[in-house]
């Protein structure tokens, strides 16, 4: 009589054990980086002078510069926290994204609060919903959603040209470019979620923290811009 070994059950126990101590970390990463996040945007948006320079920027300031500026801050923060690196390195390239992101946040947030400040809460609302739905459904499907990679990739090109030639040239997107892009932050927000689920290894929590981050931060942005263009 074949004996059934027992040793596969404890491998594949201790393996979703590592694996649910590794999203765990993951998800409480995320809810520390957006709690550093709200504070340091509640900061900036106290300190006069960074108000100032947002109000500068929000009436013509050369918002390419920011843009590029931003660029290479969050191509810095993914390596660093990307990399193989001491864990004090990742966490320091997630905090440095997450202080980008409150600072390019400025402007808009300064916007939204003079001329509609329930804005804020209803797009944070929108946009936790949206983000728990689309979590669920990627954990309930099992589904390996890697192959939006590429997709997406190429999306973020054709994205940012949009937002230089616009920024260059003074163009308005519109509603219909916030809405698509609703789309595609929805779509990040999907892939990192998969991403966090079936590829990324054990000890890169942090990483997998970054990439929800700077979904979920995008979707925000533009369910934000939706809200403030029916005002």
């Amino acid at each position: 009589m074949n004996g059934i070994d027992v040793s596969t059950f404890g491998n594949a126990s201790t393996v979703a054990k590592a694996r649910s101590e590794f999203i765990r970390n993951t998800y409480l990463n995320l809810a520390i980086a957006f709690v550093v996040f709200i504070a340091f945007e509640a900061l900036l948006l106290s300190w006069q002078p960074a108000v100032e320079l947002a109000a500068r920027m929000v009436n013509g300031g050369n918002w390419l510069i920011v843009l590029l500026a931003f660029m290479g801050v969050s191509w810095i923060a993914n390596k660093w926290a990307l990399s193989g690196a001491s864990l004090g390195k990742q966490y320091a390239g997630l905090y440095l994204y997450v202080i980008a992101e409150a600072i390019i946040f400025m402007p808009l947030l300064l916007v939204a609060s003079q001329i509609a400040p329930d804005t804020i809460p209803q797009a944070a609302i929108m946009t936790g919903a949206l983000t728990a739905g689309i979590m669920i459904y990627a954990f309930i499907s099992k589904k390996n959603f890697s192959f939006l990679g590429s997709f997406l990739t190429i999306l973020s090109f054709v994205a940012l040209g949009l937002i230089v030639c616009a920024v260059l040239f003074g163009l308005n997107l519109g509603t219909w470019f916030s809405a698509a892009m609703i789309v595609f932050a929805s779509l990040a927000v999907l892939y990192q979620t998969s991403a966090m689920i079936h590829q990324y290894r054990n000890d890169q929590y942090v990483a997998a923290a970054l990439g929800l981050f700077a979904a979920i931060a995008l979707l925000f942005w533009y369910i934000l811009q939706i809200l403030m263009s029916r005002r």
